[in-house]
């Protein structure tokens, strides 16, 4: 992955404020290159000890992507106040941006 194109998405992904949530898809968007693809690539990337709300990245569908990380990811969603419902979707109101 192109080094501009990395830090575009962390930039982004450093500015989803708490209590919000986007998409890989809408972080490709605003990027020059990106694809929801590459978006989930940098994602997965990130060195242990890093301090980025990576866990406010979900699917287009608006659900929490099947990963390693998952239960946690949910876990700190809902402790910033995102609520799920029954089919385990967020609300489309608490989307960024």
């Amino acid at each position: 992955m192109k080094p501009l194109l990395r830090e575009q998405i962390l930039t982004i992904l450093a500015a989803i404020p708490p209590g919000r949530v986007t998409t890989y898809g809408r972080i490709a968007a605003m990027t020059e290159g990106g694809t929801p693809r590459l978006v989930a690539r940098a994602l997965r990337e990130l060195p242990d000890d890093h301090d980025l709300p990576w866990f406010r990245v979900i699917t287009a569908s608006r659900r929490v992507a099947e990963h390693p990380g998952a239960i946690e990811q949910r876990q700190r969603l809902v402790a910033e106040g995102i609520l799920f419902d029954a089919r385990g979707k967020v609300p489309s109101d608490v989307l960024w941006p």
